[in-house]
């Protein structure tokens, strides 16, 4: 089995995996073709863990550096 070229972007990986599902789930797909999907999904899920701890590391040192007190509030 090749293996699906990496996501350029956690969004592309969210529409791909959206795309994997809804094909797995309104067709009559063959054994194989159903686990290389099932595969690729795996690996798309973990690709946007991987993103979302980046994001959320981050936003931790952000925090740490003292923007958490920023107020978005555009009334005050």
């Amino acid at each position: 089995m090749k293996k699906a070229p990496a996501p350029k972007s956690f969004e592309d990986a969210i529409k791909r995996l959206e795309a994997l599902t809804q094909a797995m789930q309104s067709s009559d797909m063959p054994l194989e073709d159903a686990l290389a999907a099932y595969q690729e999904g795996n690996e798309l899920v973990k690709y946007c863990q991987e993103k979302l701890a980046e994001v959320e590391q981050k936003l931790q040192v952000l925090d740490s550096d003292g923007l958490k007190e920023l107020n978005l509030d555009p009334s005050e």
